[in-house]
């Protein structure tokens, strides 16, 4: 198990991506702290991975809110004395157009898909730096390399967290902290359950492997980034995407 006895965060580990490495995590012998904002998807998640032989427990917490934060890293401290990881998984959607988008659209994802990577690691670090290790893991986006029609707030938000990433890369680095971002592709999750099968057919026709990507898929991409196989891996930024750039 490359993860025993490894604590970490996972953000918005209620659905999606971020439940998939939550299992992901506790199946390789991490203690995972499951943080959303519904306590039902906690729980389901939670549940999850217990089945799977893990160890989890989980806590409502805002990205938005610091004394939410502070109160779910003062938990995961309290029951197993450190933080090991930090996945920055947590994030929305809001898409408009620039001429149509809303003031409250771009500051809505902004707060929780860039501000709040900022939070949540500010509420870890000091451990990170008191205990000189940890990983810090920043859920990117092919958009925040390349954008894409109709999300402004959405790329500012991915390509700032990539940056962010690539700073405490070189900020923490001697310290015994490592820092990458996740780029994944288009990815089968709850958020593109409501786009229309035509639009999904022609997504998976501009992938050279002709499929959308699992969850689990990149969910094995920051297990092995939260890992010691990936010790001398510092500043990265990692495509998981089928090719859909080239």
């Amino acid at each position: 198990m490359r993860l025993k006895d490894k604590v970490a965060i996972i953000t918005g580990a209620g659905r999606g991506i971020g439940q998939a490495t939550a299992l992901k995590f506790a199946r390789e012998g991490a203690k995972v702290m499951v943080c959303d904002i519904n306590q039902d998807w906690i729980d389901e998640t939670v549940k999850l991975c217990k089945a799977a032989g893990g160890d989890a427990i989980g806590q409502v917490a805002d990205v938005r809110d610091m004394k939410s934060l502070e109160a779910m890293v003062k938990s995961t401290v309290d029951k197993w004395g450190r933080v090991d990881c930090l996945v920055n998984n947590a994030g929305i959607v809001a898409d408009a157009q620039l001429k149509n988008m809303t003031e409250e659209q771009f500051d809505r994802v902004i707060d929780i898909n860039l501000k709040g990577v900022y939070n949540c690691t500010k509420a870890v670090v000091n451990k990170m730096l008191e205990q000189q290790s940890g990983v810090i893991l920043n859920a990117s986006s092919i958009v925040g390399l390349y954008g894409n029609f109709g999300q402004t707030n959405y790329a500012a938000a991915k390509f700032g967290v990539i940056g962010m990433a690539k700073t405490w890369a070189r900020e923490l680095g001697r310290k015994g902290i490592r820092s990458n971002a996740v780029c994944p592709g288009f990815i089968s999750t709850p958020i593109i359950s409501s786009v229309p099968e035509k639009v999904i057919h022609a997504l998976e026709d501009r992938v050279p492997m002709g499929r959308l990507g699992k969850p689990e898929e990149i969910a094995n991409t920051f297990a092995f980034l939260a890992s010691d196989e990936a010790s001398y891996i510092n500043g990265a930024v990692i495509e998981v995407n089928g090719g859909l750039t080239i």
